[in-house]
């Protein structure tokens, strides 16, 4: 009995490591794609924070090169001056605007939210070098957080005269953000949390050598992280507002002196391992139960014998009655393992068929575009052959032959796919795929009356990636902006190439912008609307996964002056990055 116990013991100790072993393992995979996702997160937050601190940097600049400012600091009217600095931060959202003198003291400002003399502070001895400085500095009457940006005023000689200096209320740069997920906030070389998008976090720090952050005035709240493959999780307990467990991640911007931090939420990751733990037990268990009970059976069929050894002559009727329960028995578990190994191969057909079901938009969306071409080249070459014009027919057939390999090679796709394995990346010329799409695209751009700008590059430029795939991006790229200016009086696509590091493709268009950026690459997100040009909204989603497994990124904007901007970046081969 007591070795029975003992072995049951050990099998659920067995049973129970396994088990932190699957949820360990479930729970590091879990937080490597958080991860992934919380670096692009966390990326475009601060893309956003500094676009707009960069928008007051140019504004100093501007205006250090204005007449009525050299004017002032030659001794003119103050008071013109200051109307000028005033409309200007008025018409900027800037919370002042201050000029001051060689010696850093303010000769004239918007609102005087300015202490008298600023040669202190490291911005303005930066600006009075000649030299643009920036900066966030301690609380003022309006505000308890302002970013400085200063620029130097050069004299007719090149000698720095002054410097402008721009406050801009960080109140304002967050107010939008606040309540949006995840919870990210930016601290500074200090660690005070001076943005963020929950207001609880602001001038909050967490000190060097502690783990936590720290309010100015109180105890401390609740805090500990640990270290789980490599990524730190902080376990908080901050109010419903921020996740109990968070993954934390961190991000330099240099630009701005300031270090982009993010909580993630990893209930979802914990739920998931979990799960998958449990899962593991249960099938675990039910093994070992099964192993129990026949190791019981044989024990006690093993005492039968023993027993029925010294009465063969008496028990011969019931020893052959007992035979035939077990055969029984046996075929009746025989049936029982055929009917779950075709269970088993029914859930695997239908895994199979639902990740096709899944593929049928993708499917339909990647070859769609070279049907339609094969079509409109086959019509084209009828009608050359009935003008007599049959090297033009060739011409069109030999295209309707590229497409046709176009295609195979995107059912070849679609079997790795299918295989469960990765296209092979290849080594291919830029500027051939992107001449690919815009031929393949002409007649659709021609016809809704957009003008083209795009300036072929000199020499091959060759990145990493698929011919047939990174085509599709920039087909899907060029009808989408050729949609979007359906409604548009100037209709003009520019299309260029950055050949700098890192290598990337611009789409510009003339249209109304994009109207949610943040969720232009969703799947099954579209703004057109239903029709023979509507979409399933999975252009942009495929477009993203695409760009994403050659190692590039893609992002989508607004421009100042109106329209939309699609930039795609991939990474040089080998070859190219040796010719770059």
């Amino acid at each position: 009995m007591r070795q029975r116990a003992a072995l049951v013991l050990a099998f659920l100790a067995v049973v129970l490591v396994l088990a932190g072993a699957v949820w360990r393992y479930g729970y590091v995979k879990g937080l490597d794609q958080l991860d992934a996702r919380g670096q692009a997160d966390l990326a475009l937050a601060g893309d956003r924070l500094v676009g707009q601190l960069q928008r007051y940097r140019d504004l100093a600049v501007l205006m250090a090169d204005h007449p009525q400012i050299k004017a002032q600091l030659a001794g003119t009217d103050a008071q013109a001056t200051a109307r000028l600095l005033q409309e200007v931060a008025d018409k900027t959202a800037a919370l002042d605007v201050a000029v001051l003198d060689r010696s850093g003291r303010v000769r004239v400002a918007a609102q005087n939210e300015f202490p008298r003399d600023m040669s202190g502070q490291a911005h303005v001895q930066r600006a009075l070098r000649g030299a643009l400085g920036w900066g966030h500095g301690p609380g003022l009457p309006l505000t308890k957080r302002a970013f400085y940006h200063a620029a130097p005023v050069f004299d007719a000689a090149g000698q720095v005269q002054g410097a402008v200096v721009v406050i801009t209320d960080l109140n304002g740069i967050d107010y939008n953000w606040r309540g949006t997920n995840p919870a990210a906030f930016f601290t500074d070389d200090q660690g005070i949390v001076y943005i963020s998008n929950r207001s609880e976090l602001l001038f909050w720090q967490r000190p060097e050598g502690m783990a936590g952050l720290v309010p100015p005035v109180g105890a401390a709240p609740e805090f500990s992280e640990t270290h789980p493959g490599g990524h730190e999780v902080w376990h908080l307990g901050w109010g419903r507002y921020l996740p109990g467990d968070a993954l934390h991640l961190t991000r330099e911007l240099p630009v701005i002196g300031m270090r982009g931090e993010v909580l993630l939420d990893v209930s979802q990751v914990q739920a998931f391992a979990l799960s998958q733990a449990l899962a593991v037990a249960a099938l675990c268990l039910a093994f070992g139960s099964l192993l129990f009970l026949a190791a019981e059976r044989r024990r006690a069929l093993a005492g039968a014998n023993v027993q029925l050894e010294g009465r063969v002559a008496e028990r011969t009727l019931a020893l052959r009655e007992t035979n035939a329960k077990l055969l029984r028995e046996a075929a009746e578990r025989e049936e029982a393992q055929k009917a779950l190994r075709r269970a088993q191969d029914d859930l695997v057909q239908a895994g199979k068929l639902s990740a096709l079901g899944q593929m049928s938009a993708g499917i339909s969306h990647e070859l769609n575009q070279p049907l339609m071409a094969i079509r409109s080249f086959a019509e084209n070459a009828v009608q050359f052959v009935e003008r007599g014009v049959p090297e033009r027919a060739t011409e069109n057939l030999t295209r309707i032959s590229d497409m046709a390999r176009r295609m195979g090679r995107i059912i070849q796709n679609l079997r790795a796919f299918a295989r469960q394995e990765n296209g092979p990346q290849e080594n291919v010329d830029l500027g051939a795929v992107l001449q690919s799409a815009l031929d393949l695209t002409q007649g659709h751009i021609e016809d809704a009356g957009v003008r083209l700008e795009y300036e072929p590059a000199d020499r091959p430029l060759m990145v990493r990636g698929g011919e047939v795939r990174l085509g599709q991006v920039f087909v899907n790229l060029i009808t989408n902006a050729v949609d979007a200016m359906a409604a548009s009086e100037v209709k003009t696509l520019t299309v260029t190439i950055n050949d700098a590091d890192p290598l990337t493709v611009n789409f510009r268009d003339t249209g109304p912008g994009i109207e949610m950026p943040d969720k232009v690459f969703d799947p099954f997100y579209t703004t057109k609307s239903v029709g023979s040009t509507g979409g399933m909204g999975l252009g942009l989603s495929i477009s993203y996964g695409i760009v994403q497994s050659f190692g590039g990124q893609i992002s989508g904007s607004n421009m100042p002056q109106g329209g939309a901007l699609f930039s795609v970046t991939l990474e040089r081969s080998i070859e190219g990055a040796k010719a770059a």
